[in-house]
C-alpha cells in the first residue's frame, strides 16, 4: 500500500509541471473548439470576398476593353483619290505614301483600281489589306456598262480656232451633240446645269454634269468657249469670315471652320492648293472651289 502511494506523491515542481500541461491541454482545447472554427469562417469570407472582387476587376477591364475599342477611328467606304493629308494619317499611311498619292493625283490621274492604289502610293500588303475592303470606287469603274449614246456621225477632227468656236453659253442643245461622245441625254444634262447655275464661268464647272468624262469635256473644250462667262465675286481667302466662307459651293461651316483654323496657324494661305490640307476639305472639288477664293 505504501509503495502504490508513492505513485501518487510528487514534489513542487512536478505538480506545477503537471498544472502547467492542464493547463495547456485546456487551452488546446479551447482553441480547437472555440477559435479555430471562426478563423476557418473568416478565412472562407475572405476567399469568398477575393472571388468577388476578382470578378469585379475583370468587368472594369472588360469594360476598358470596349471604351477604347469604341474610342478607335471607324473607317467608312470611300474613295481612295480623295484621301487628304488628315484621313490618310487616320488610316495609318506614312507621309511618304500620302505625298505619293497626292503628286498623283496633281497629275489629273485617277486611281481605278485596289493594285492600282498599291502601286502609286506603295503601301504595305497588311495595309492594303485593312484598306482595300472600304474603297469605293463609281460605278462607271466598278460595274462599267455599254455605251449608249449615239454619236452625231458629222463630228471633225479639224482644230478649230478661237473664232470658229461657238459660245458654250448660248450653245443649244443640237449643237452640243455635233461633239463626239454627247448624245442627246448628256447635251439636255449640260443646258439643264447651265441654266441653274446661270451660266458656265470655266470649263472645270462641266465636271458637275453627271456623266461627263474628262475625254468628253475636252472634246467640248475644243470645239466650244466661254464667250461670255457668269460673273463671280471672289472671296478674299485670307481675310473671309466664316459667313463668307459658307457661301461658296461646297464649303460648309464645318469645313470654314477648318479653313480659320488652318489659316491661322500658317499666319495666312500662301496659296489656294493649301486648302488641300485642311482636314475634311472636299479636295475633289477644289477646282471649281477655286473660282470663288482670291488670295488677299
Amino acid at each position: 500500500m505504501k509503495n502504490f502511494k508513492s505513485h501518487f506523491t510528487f514534489s513542487k515542481q512536478q505538480r506545477s509541471g503537471i498544472f502547467l500541461l492542464l493547463l495547456i491541454i485546456l487551452l488546446a482545447q479551447g482553441f480547437y473548439h472555440l477559435v479555430l472554427p471562426k478563423l476557418m469562417q473568416t478565412n472562407q469570407n475572405f476567399s469568398s470576398n477575393s472571388h468577388e472582387v476578382s470578378a469585379f476587376i475583370n468587368q472594369i477591364d472588360s469594360l476598358k476593353a470596349i471604351e477604347i475599342e469604341n474610342r478607335k477611328p471607324k473607317i467608312y467606304p470611300f474613295n481612295p483619290n480623295f484621301i487628304t493629308d488628315y484621313k490618310g494619317y487616320t488610316l495609318g499611311m506614312s507621309n511618304e505614301e500620302i505625298d505619293r498619292l497626292l503628286n498623283f493625283r496633281k497629275q489629273d490621274q485617277w486611281i481605278n483600281s485596289v493594285n492600282q492604289f498599291q502601286q502609286v502610293t506603295k503601301v504595305s500588303d497588311s495595309l492594303l489589306a485593312k484598306l482595300s475592303p472600304y474603297f469605293k470606287f463609281p460605278d462607271w469603274v466598278t460595274n462599267p456598262k455599254p455605251k449608249q449614246q449615239i454619236f452625231n456621225k458629222s463630228f471633225s477632227n479639224t482644230p478649230k480656232t478661237e473664232a470658229q468656236k461657238l459660245d458654250l453659253n448660248s450653245a443649244t442643245a443640237t449643237q452640243l451633240q455635233k461633239v463626239y461622245g454627247i448624245g442627246p441625254t448628256y447635251a439636255e444634262r449640260i443646258v439643264k446645269y447651265r441654266h441653274k447655275i446661270n451660266g458656265f464661268h470655266s470649263f472645270i464647272e462641266l465636271q458637275e454634269v453627271y456623266g461627263l468624262t474628262p475625254e468628253v469635256i475636252q472634246n467640248i473644250k475644243d470645239n466650244f468657249s466661254i464667250k461670255t462667262p457668269r460673273s463671280i465675286t471672289k472671296i478674299p481667302l485670307n481675310s473671309a469670315t466664316k459667313e463668307q466662307l459658307v457661301t461658296v459651293k461646297f464649303i460648309d461651316y464645318e469645313v470654314a471652320h477648318n479653313i480659320i483654323e488652318a489659316r491661322t496657324l500658317r499666319d495666312g494661305f500662301k496659296s489656294l492648293d493649301e486648302l488641300t490640307k485642311v482636314k475634311d476639305f472636299p479636295v475633289k472639288k477644289l477646282e471649281i472651289i477655286k473660282l470663288s477664293l482670291q488670295l488677299d
